[in-house]
């Protein structure tokens, strides 16, 4: 009986984030972890995957007019039904392991608040891509569960994971969610209000790939123990006003600006979320403090101006990028 229910278990469990998918094996680990993006040809009338993952990341802002860039998740949740088919496919089949004969069992990491509609289209897609039985299952759960929250217990436990399309607010019970709440931003809507700045203030256009990096160079300098001399990081992209390349400077302290903006409504819902908390659960995060997670839980400010308005302890968890990851892999286990 044992091995029959064995047998049955999910075997792959899929974190399909808005900036990287991330294929894990029950008894493996982590297998693949590449960028969330495809990159089609639109030749002939006819479309065809070219690359996928990390070589497509590489040719974004570079592919010439027959090429098309896909994401195939916008704000955590699925957009384009094709194009997740493919990523998946490209994943499994870089994944490795060993050939199976019928479909694998899987489960899916999906935002708490994704809507039927929304549950479905990712069904739809994993069903495409060749899974077999696909269970979804709330990412914040499985960020928790990472994180190693004590999430079964009778206590209130509470969670902010800071992907990059969308972050999410959750407090845990029992094994069960008690109260969540969610934002559509994250690390992708950053690099766009970072963008957005550089082309209203100086007039000057920077790719996605640029904002990316400028956003890493400015979590670098403010997280650095003993600070940086300089205070202004020179970021390169097109000069509206002359129509040629060139670089500027862009001064810490107007990153910190459109920083503050973006963590000030993560800050709203963190405190919707603790104001609709049944009081004995309050208490309980109250001693517990909050725990971080995903890329955002880096940024320069987010814990501080957290803990400011909600005078809670707020910590970071370990390897916060990979806890929903983790939680999943725990979840494999059993």
């Amino acid at each position: 009986m044992t091995s029959i229910l064995t047998s049955r278990r999910p075997e792959i469990a899929i974190d399909f984030g808005t900036a990287n998918v991330r294929v894990i094996r029950r008894d493996d680990g982590i297998v693949f972890d590449e960028p969330s993006l495809c990159c089609f040809s639109r030749q002939q009338g006819t479309s065809g995957l070219v690359a996928a993952g990390a070589e497509a990341h590489a040719m974004v802002d570079r592919t010439p007019t027959h090429l098309q860039m896909k994401h195939p998740l916008c704000r955590g949740v699925l957009q384009d039904i094709d194009a997740a088919k493919e990523l998946l496919r490209y994943a499994m089949s870089r994944a490795g392991g060993r050939k199976r004969l019928r479909a694998p069992r899987a489960i899916f990491g999906v935002p708490a608040d994704a809507t039927q509609a929304e549950r479905n289209a990712m069904l739809t897609a994993a069903d495409d891509a060749g899974f077999g039985a696909t269970t979804l299952v709330a990412e914040p759960l499985a960020a928790a569960i990472g994180a190693q929250l004590p999430v079964q217990e009778p206590a209130g436990s509470m969670i902010i994971e800071c992907g990059a399309g969308t972050t999410e607010v959750a407090v845990f019970s029992l094994g069960g969610l008690c109260e969540t709440g969610s934002v559509r931003i994250g690390g992708a809507t950053l690099n766009r209000a970072i963008a957005d700045q550089l082309h209203l203030r100086h007039k000057f256009l920077i790719g996605d790939l640029t904002a990316e990096q400028l956003k890493l160079d400015y979590v670098g300098r403010r997280r650095a123990p003993y600070g940086n001399e300089a205070d202004a990081i020179s970021v390169r992209g097109r000069c509206l006003r002359a129509g040629l390349p060139m670089s500027i400077e862009v001064e810490l302290s107007e990153l910190d600006m459109v920083v503050k903006k973006h963590i000030q409504q993560v800050v709203s819902v963190v405190r919707d979320v603790l104001g609709r908390a049944a009081p004995e659960i309050s208490q309980d995060i109250h001693d517990r403090g909050v725990v971080l997670t995903g890329g955002g839980a880096l940024m320069p400010l987010m814990s501080e101006m957290i803990a400011a308005a909600t005078g809670l302890r707020v910590e970071i968890a370990e390897q916060p990028t990979q806890c929903v990851a983790y939680g999943l892999h725990r979840m494999l286990a059993g």
